[in-house]
């Protein structure tokens, strides 16, 4: 998570000319107050926060601070607090109508729960934004998390809440961190169907990931109908990410962003509000990947044939001694077989896909056979 990752990303946007983009604004954050944290998180947990960042020493780990995953360090609050503004002001932006799309790349901390910090994450922007726009008369929002990890924590905020729905698209929990998000984790008694989890297996590539995302999210975000969408775009799915274990290229992340994208326009009127999350290879994946999504946001997408600028690149080598790819792809098709192509039940990731589809659709009023 160290900020290296943001300031390449960033300029590798700015060299490729994407901050230059007509109509593409970057504007700037100022962190969220206290009161608009604790739509989501509580008012101890945000004291622990203020307190662990004046004086690290007196991290709580019961709130999950000064653990090996959220080490507290001077300035904590006033960082996590600015993403969450980022994000909030974004949403607000988008639902008023005065943008169409809106990126926080900074965002997507997606672990972190209301009376804690998980997972690198310290405070829930994901969940904060989309409290906001509840708040400011959205009747419907549609969240779509591609982390690898199970989003648990924007899960958890709007577990019994019929407005929203989560989707999480993730590395089974039984190979990885949090250890949750299956198919029969489906929501409160209010809102059950609310919560969706497709659990998928290790080892997974583009065509299997691929795959499974397009037989379920399209079919419920669109029987949904909401106002926004919010989406969720951590890396960590590519094959050199340290953490996880799928093995998804950066051009078929850049294919799922397009897909988001494209269910914006189709099912919201094109009100998206896309973020970033997880992502630990910070050379090599993170700077193209959401590049691409800044693209594709800003209706402007890249080839990805797109040559890496050679000035970034002598950047990125001197600051960490990596030499990174020369081209905006690793060279891979993207291509994938279609869930109407039929059911293959020697697949687990057919298998995978197909217990999401019966446990979720039919609360959507969707045949998990047909639909």
């Amino acid at each position: 998570m160290a900020p290296i990752r943001l300031d390449l990303t960033a300029r590798l946007c700015d060299q490729l000319g994407l901050f230059d983009v007509p109509g593409l604004s970057v504007v700037s954050a100022q962190p969220a107050d206290d009161a608009l944290l604790q739509t989501v998180h509580e008012e101890a947990y945000v004291r622990a926060v203020r307190a662990a960042s004046a004086d690290p020493r007196t991290a709580r780990a019961d709130y999950g601070l000064g653990t090996e995953d959220d080490p507290a360090f001077p300035g904590m609050h006033d960082a996590a607090a600015r993403i969450v503004g980022g994000s909030v002001d974004l949403a607000r932006a988008v639902l008023a109508g005065e943008v169409p799309h809106g990126v926080n790349f900074c965002g997507g901390m997606h672990h972190a729960k209301p009376g804690c910090a998980s997972g690198f994450c310290v405070y829930n922007d994901a969940a904060v934004a989309m409290r906001a726009m509840l708040d400011a008369g959205a009747e419907r929002i549609a969240y779509v998390d591609l982390d690898v990890h199970h989003g648990d924590g924007t899960e958890a905020a709007f577990w019994d809440d019929p407005r929203v729905l989560t989707i999480s698209v993730h590395e089974s929990g039984t190979t990885l961190f949090p250890g949750t998000g299956y198919a029969d984790e489906l929501g409160g008694p209010h809102a059950l169907g609310g919560a969706v989890n497709l659990a998928l297996p290790a080892g997974l590539g583009d065509a299997g990931w691929l795959r499974a995302l397009h037989a379920v999210v399209p079919q419920l975000v669109t029987s949904f109908a909401p106002d926004v969408l919010v989406t969720q775009h951590g890396c960590d799915t590519h094959d050199l990410d340290p953490l996880g274990h799928l093995t998804v290229s950066v051009d078929a992340q850049r294919r799922a962003s397009e897909s988001m994208h494209e269910l914006a326009h189709a099912a919201t009127g094109g009100r998206w509000l896309a973020l970033g999350g997880g992502g630990y290879e910070v050379v090599d994946v993170v700077p193209r990947t959401w590049a691409h999504l800044v693209a594709i946001a800003s209706h402007r997408p890249l080839d990805p044939s797109t040559p890496v600028p050679e000035e970034w690149l002598a950047h990125a080598a001197e600051l960490t001694g990596h030499p990174a790819p020369p081209l905006m792809t690793d060279g891979r098709t993207a291509d994938y077989t279609g869930w109407e192509s039929g059911y293959d039940p020697e697949s687990a990731l057919d298998r995978a896909v197909l217990a999401t589809r019966r446990a979720a659709f039919p609360l959507h009023g969707l045949d998990p056979d047909f639909d």
